[in-house]
């Protein structure tokens, strides 16, 4: 039998132990210390990547010999940047290679120094309970979730309680908008409670309390030091939105949707003169390399609408973010990138690898994209579609959505929700690139499933309390089917059955032959609750209404194939648990 030839270009195998049958990953053969650590083939017509890397845009005091970079007599190394161009592994580098599990902390160092990896981590944080991580497209996806208090909705208190439950949902960096209540408070709290990198946008603070026309170097730079003496690990400023870039909006069906862009804008029209941020970007550099804060250049014309996606404003900027990164890292600061926004499906890739050309691989750190602008409510699955694309196809970090995006400001569930969503896209777009070890976890659930291991299929997910209520809410005795198919219908049970298959047999997850659900947990309990599939007084029966139906007895119910023969175990879940059609027995032809 002949078989269709597969696209493999030598990724590695995301298993490792090389569980199953499949080919493995599809993408490149990994080049951990060149420009493609784990990238996807490139369509025809995508821009190559930049020759150029942080080590062509050294500070002009330095010297090379020997193929070797020397600073200047007396300096003394303050950012990861710097350290890792002097050859210095600091202990942060050695946490993150540790956290990534694939990359050795040499490794982490390279990539720093070519600057296609930041480690967010302000001196003034590190004092704190910050745990260091990596932003590059060598190591793992990363996720961002945003908060903040505005004028008419929440607080310090709700705010410090979101970042708390941003991070139980596997958020790795944590960005403060807030716009209102008491800012500085919000954000010490925050930067004293959190374990992820904090980010912001100060420009919010410099408006806050005085006119967008007493903006200058002075309130810039003093905002920059103030946040960066608090201990926030990364700003983002919107210093490449230029007065060129201005008029090139005016037939966009949404406008400047980024506020940071929005206020600059109109604070150049009013002035008629160059952004501010642009104009003391050096400045700016000073200040953030003094605690050694890392650059995210915001992308204040990022799309707002699948109509302004691509287009000339967009690039316009994206353009000059690949300058201020040359400039950034000349004064040894880390530096990544923040890209759009809404983007049609096949326009994603060209825009990751366009900046990973502009910006000579700069992290890439991208807000969905969304793919469609019709589905207000459930904007973290329409972004998350791209997101997954987009970090596939490059992108180093995913900055969640949430569903109140377009809405209003998210709550609590809002922050899970697009915590979950954006895990998704980052864990599929890693496995994807053939990360090493990025589908481990696949496999160990996968094997509980085959093996019908109910207790280890919930332990492994990723929620384990919406997986048990979703599974109890039909049928809570833990047997070898699940309410979907019931028991004849079970491929699952069937492939177990047969002998010759390896499927449900992997050593360490055979299910034990009877397990009764424990009952709801009061979380499992208000999850059916929301889902409002079931009356409020008959939840607290949930537990226990399947065992009273088939008859169980202690730690046994008769619709258990383990326990009843066949036809009893099938004539009971029948009758009691969910209705099968079956066709006639089949006779004598008419």
């Amino acid at each position: 039998m002949t078989l269709p030839k597969l696209p493999l270009n030598g990724a590695l195998d995301p298993s490792t132990d090389g569980q199953g049958t499949t080919p493995g990953s599809f993408a490149l053969a990994p080049d951990i210390g060149g420009s493609l650590s784990f990238a996807s083939p490139d369509t025809p017509g995508m821009p190559a990547p930049s020759s150029q890397t942080a080590w062509d845009f050294m500070p002009t005091d330095w010297r090379q010999e020997q193929g070797r970079w020397f600073a200047p007599e007396g300096f003394t190394p303050v950012t990861q940047l710097e350290h890792a161009r002097l050859g210095m592994i600091t202990p942060e580098m050695r946490r993150v290679a540790e956290r990534e599990g694939h990359l050795s902390a040499e490794q982490v160092m390279a990539e720093v120094a070519a600057g296609r990896m930041v480690i967010p981590a302000n001196r003034r944080h590190l004092e704190f309970q910050l745990d260091p991580t990596a932003i590059g497209r060598a190591s793992r996806t990363k996720v961002n979730a945003n908060m903040g208090a505005s004028p008419v909705s929440s607080g310090t208190e709700a705010e410090v309680e979101k970042l708390l439950w941003a991070e139980r949902w596997s958020a790795d960096t944590v960005m403060d908008l807030s716009t209102g209540g008491d800012l500085d408070a919000t954000r010490e709290a925050i930067l004293k409670a959190s374990h992820v990198p904090i980010g912001t946008v100060p420009i919010y603070s410099m408006i806050v309390g005085r006119s967008l026309d007493d903006l200058n170097e002075e309130v810039i730079l003093d905002t920059l030091r103030h946040q960066a003496e608090q201990g926030v690990d990364y700003f983002t400023v919107h210093a490449g939105l230029r007065m060129a870039h201005v008029p090139l909006v005016a037939h966009r069906v949404a406008g400047i949707i980024s506020r940071g862009g929005s206020l600059l804008a109109k604070w150049m029209l009013d002035h008629d003169a160059e952004n501010p941020m642009y104009a003391c970007f050096e400045a700016m550099c000073d200040v953030m390399r003094e605690y050694d804060v890392t650059f995210s250049l915001g992308d204040g014309l990022r799309p707002g609408a699948l109509a302004d996606a691509t287009d000339a404003a967009q690039l316009a900027e994206l353009t000059t973010l690949g300058e201020l990164t040359e400039r950034a890292w000349r004064k040894g600061c880390q530096v990544m990138v923040e890209g759009p926004g809404h983007v049609p499906f096949d326009q994603i890739e060209y825009n990751m690898k366009l900046e990973r050309a502009l910006c000579h691989g700069a992290p890439f750190y991208v807000l969905g994209p969304l793919v469609t602008d019709v589905f207000p409510g459930y904007d973290h699955l329409t972004s998350a579609i791209g997101a997954t694309a987009a970090a596939y196809h490059g992108a180093a970090m995913l900055c969640y959505v949430t569903p109140k995006e377009h809405l209003g400001l998210p709550k609590k569930e809002d922050v899970k929700q697009g915590c979950v969503a954006y895990r998704v896209a980052a864990h599929a777009a890693d496995v994807a690139l053939g990360i090493p070890g990025s589908r481990d976890w696949d496999d160990q659930l996968s094997k509980a499933r085959a093996a019908l291991n109910w207790e280890k299929h919930f332990e492994l997910a990723f929620d384990t309390d919406t997986a048990r209520a979703l599974h109890d809410e039909d049928l809570d005795v833990d047997t070898d089917f699940c309410a979907m198919c019931g028991h004849d219908w079970c491929s699952v049970r069937i492939s177990k059955e047969i002998s010759e298959f390896a499927a449900g047999n992997a050593e360490g997850f055979a299910r034990e032959r009877v397990l009764k659900s424990p009952g709801l947990t009061e979380a499992q309990r208000a999850i059916l609750e929301e889902r409002g599939n079931l009356p409020a007084e008959e939840l607290h029966r949930l537990a226990g209404k399947t065992a009273f139906a088939v008859g169980a007895g202690e730690g046994k119910a008769a619709c258990h194939s383990d326990v009843s023969d066949d036809d009893t175990a099938a004539r009971v879940q029948q009758r009691e648990l969910v209705q099968i059609r079956r066709p006639a027995p089949s006779g004598p032809s008419a």
